[in-house]
């Protein structure tokens, strides 16, 4: 299974959605990757913590290396990283993975994730792929690599009207480089019930028939005390509410 988390809007949870899910997936005995692609490298900081930026191999690296012919160039294995949680690594991101951008769209490497993860095979049961807050040449390759497309989305009005452009993008992306993708689900998060506006946001687009997922997740400041500690919620605080909803999310997606 190959999900993407993609929302071109930023500060809607992407990394924290990502890194989540696939604590949980990793926790329950599945070989789990997480493939962080955002020059802010959220989800490498929050599974890395202060070694965030001493691995030697990187998502910067391996883009880099398809840039030129090598004889014998790096499996993708030597790119993934560890994490201190059983059954869970990385491919981290970079802060300067954004110059290569220009190089690798003159040169047509749309596809080289897809063949990269191809490569890995059954190495791994599932494999979650967090995006920048942009439709780029590394969101468009995570969106031809993956199967599935889960969008965050916070109950702001320019955010549903952001919404229907990301659909778009990735129908045309299913259109033109993969036909095997398909929208997971809408994922409300930072949800506060009590508050009329998010509730008017969620019912509009219900009644618009989109695909939103019936598991809210709530504000918390737990979430970034688990950034802080750089510990997802399942292992920091298991029985909190947010982490019981993380949960209840995974389980839906399973059914989707």
């Amino acid at each position: 299974m190959r999900r993407v988390v993609f929302n071109q809007k930023g500060g809607v949870g992407k990394s924290s959605i990502t890194v989540n899910l696939a604590a949980i997936s990793a926790s329950r005995g599945l070989k789990t990757l997480v493939i962080d692609l955002d020059p802010q490298c959220n989800s490498t900081h929050y599974l890395l913590g202060d070694d965030a930026n001493q691995p030697d191999t990187d998502a910067y690296g391996f883009f880099e290396q398809t840039l030129s012919f090598q004889l014998k160039p790096k499996a993708p294995e030597a790119f993934i990283h560890p994490t201190p949680f059983a059954g869970l690594s990385i491919l981290p991101a970079h802060p300067e993975l954004g110059d290569l951008q220009s190089k690798l769209e003159s040169k047509h490497k749309i596809y080289k994730l897809r063949d990269a993860l191809d490569e890995l095979g059954d190495t791994f049961d599932a494999i979650y792929i967090d995006t920048p807050p942009a439709f780029n040449f590394f969101t468009l390759s995570a969106l031809v690599a993956a199967e599935r497309c889960l969008i965050p989305f916070d109950c702001d009005e320019f955010a549903r009207q952001a919404l229907y452009n990301l659909l778009n993008n990735v129908r045309e992306t299913r259109a033109d480089h993969n036909e095997r993708l398909e929208v997971e689900g809408i994922v409300v998060n930072q949800y506060q019930p009590r508050a009329s506006l998010p509730r008017k946001i969620v019912e509009g687009l219900l009644a618009e028939s989109l695909p939103v997922l019936t598991t809210r997740l709530s504000a918390s400041v737990k979430m970034k005390e688990s950034h802080n500690e750089a510990k997802p919620l399942i292992h920091m605080a298991p029985a909190h509410k947010l982490t019981q909803e993380f949960v209840q999310l995974f389980e839906e997606l399973e059914k989707v």
